[in-house]
C-alpha cells in the first residue's frame, strides 16, 4: 500500500491536473460510467464539527474508495485548516487497500476545480467582474481557479467577517487584479460571475440583488440545513449541479425542493453539458447557477492522479498492509 502525506501533495498536483480530472469524472457521471455512494455527513456533537464519508466508483478510471473527514470551525485559531480529510483508495480488482492520501489540499483544489468547470461551461464569454462571497481558506483557491477561465478585470468581495477580506485582496493582488470590498447589493449588481464559498446556514445573497446574465457557483452548501442564497434565486436560475441527488438533499437546491418550488427534473447535470447532451447557457440574460455539492468521485480521481505521480517520482511511501 502507498502513503502520500499531506505535506507532499502540493508538489505532486496542480490546478490544471485537478480541473482535467474533475471535468472528466463529471462527464463520466453523466454517462453513468461513474457513480457516488450515499453521503454520510453529520454533526458529531463535539467541537462544533461536521464529520462524514463520501465514496464512489469510476468504471473508466477504476477509482474506488472514500474520503473521510469534515469541518472543524475552530481549527484556524489552532493554525490548522478548518477542513480536514483523508482519502483511502482501494484496488477495484481485489478490494485491497491501495493508498492513503492526505486530503486537505486536494479538497480545496477539487472544490475550486468544480466551480471553474462551471464557469468554463456556463458563464458569459465576456465576463469581466468576479464577485466573491466568503473569505475563508478555500476562497483563495476558488479565485485562482476562476481567473483561468475568463479574462476578469476586477474582483469584488464580501464576507460575514470583514476583517478577513484581506485574504481576497492579497490573492487578487497576486493575480494582478484590483480588489474592492463591497456590500451585497453592489456585488450582485456588478459581478458577472459570483462564487459563494461559505459555511452558512442562512442565505446571504438574494434574488433581487442579482442582475440578469450572472453565473453563480454555490460551493459551500454540502450539508442538510446549509444555505448560501435564497430559494427564490435558485428557482429563478437555470440550475446545474454535480449530482442531482445530492443537490436536492444536501445542496443549495434542498430549500427550494423542500418548499415545493422546484424538483429534481428542474436540475441539469453539468456532466451532460460537458458531453454535449444538454445545452449550457442559452441566453445572454439568463441567470445560471451551479450547485456544487462536492462528490466523492472528485476526491478519488484527483487522489488517483496524485498516487500515480508520487509512484512515478519515487515519492510514495510503500508499506506492507
Amino acid at each position: 500500500m502507498y502513503i502520500v502525506p499531506e505535506k507532499d501533495i502540493a508538489t505532486l498536483v496542480n490546478r490544471s491536473d485537478c480541473f482535467d480530472a474533475v471535468e472528466k469524472v463529471f462527464a463520466s457521471m453523466a454517462r453513468r460510467r461513474a457513480y457516488n455512494f450515499p453521503v454520510i455527513r453529520e454533526a458529531i456533537g463535539h467541537a462544533d464539527a461536521l464529520y462524514g464519508f463520501k465514496s464512489g466508483f469510476d468504471r473508466d478510471g477504476l477509482a474506488l474508495g472514500l474520503k473521510s473527514g469534515g469541518y472543524w470551525p475552530g481549527n484556524e485559531a489552532k493554525g490548522l485548516t478548518n477542513h480536514q480529510s483523508t482519502v483511502i483508495l482501494f484496488d477495484a480488482d481485489t478490494g485491497r487497500a491501495r493508498a492513503v492520501v492526505g486530503g486537505n489540499l486536494l479538497t480545496a483544489l477539487r472544490t475550486a476545480a468544480a466551480s471553474a468547470v462551471s464557469i468554463k461551461h456556463l458563464a458569459r464569454e465576456d465576463a469581466k467582474v468576479l464577485g466573491m462571497i466568503g473569505a475563508g481558506h478555500q476562497s483563495a483557491f476558488q479565485m485562482r481557479a476562476a481567473v483561468e477561465q475568463r479574462d476578469f478585470e476586477k474582483v469584488i468581495g464580501w464576507n460575514y467577517h470583514p476583517e478577513m477580506l484581506s485574504r481576497l485582496e492579497q490573492t487578487a493582488t497576486e493575480l494582478g487584479l484590483p480588489f474592492e470590498a463591497v456590500d451585497l447589493d453592489r456585488l450582485g449588481a456588478e459581478a458577472d460571475v459570483i462564487i459563494s464559498i461559505t459555511s452558512s446556514f442562512a442565505p446571504s445573497l438574494m434574488s433581487h440583488q442579482v442582475r440578469p446574465g450572472t453565473h453563480i457557483a454555490c460551493m459551500g452548501t454540502d450539508t442538510r440545513g446549509k444555505q448560501e442564497v435564497d430559494a427564490a434565486l435558485v428557482v429563478r436560475a437555470t440550475v446545474f449541479t454535480d449530482e442531482i441527488e445530492q443537490a436536492i438533499t444536501i445542496g443549495e437546491c434542498q430549500h427550494a425542493v423542500a418548499e415545493g418550488s422546484m424538483g429534481a427534473a428542474d436540475i441539469i447535470e453539468i456532466g451532460s453539458v460537458i458531453n454535449g447532451d444538454r445545452p449550457g447557457r442559452t441566453l445572454e440574460e439568463e441567470v445560471t447557477l451551479f450547485d456544487g455539492t462536492g462528490v466523492g468521485l472528485q476526491d478519488l480521481v484527483v487522489a488517483e492522479a496524485v498516487v500515480a505521480r508520487a509512484v512515478e517520482q519515487g515519492m510514495a511511501i510503500e508499506v506492507d498492509f
